[in-house]
């Protein structure tokens, strides 16, 4: 009887503590992921640019943002050595804006 109970709490113990170890999306880790520099944490457009779906050329056209845009950065991602998109978000005031605007797309740098 407390040889099960001591079981079931090392099991359930074990079940609640080990997935905050693993990092989220540990998958990705393994692919061609790249990290910028801390210190960069937003980017001001200077030239017209598309907003993608998803970092690929091909991908659906989300939107085109003007000159002067600023963006967070939330990650990046390089395809190949000479092609890098980063995963941005629009800043937007989130009481007042539409709640169907698109704020989170692709861009490649």
């Amino acid at each position: 009887m407390i040889n099960n109970i001591l079981k079931n709490f090392c099991l359930i113990t074990f079940a609640l503590i080990a997935p905050i170890t693993l990092p989220a999306g540990g998958i990705q880790k393994s692919l061609n992921q790249d990290k910028l520099p801390n210190d960069i944490n937003e980017i001001i457009l200077t030239s017209n640019t598309s907003l993608y779906s998803c970092p690929e050329i091909h991908a659906r056209e989300l939107l085109v943002l003007d000159v002067g845009t600023t963006l967070s950065i939330l990650r990046n991602w390089r395809v190949s050595k000479s092609e890098t998109w980063v995963r941005v978000e629009l800043a937007s005031n989130k009481f007042f804006d539409d709640p169907n605007k698109i704020l989170k797309g692709w861009i490649k740098i």
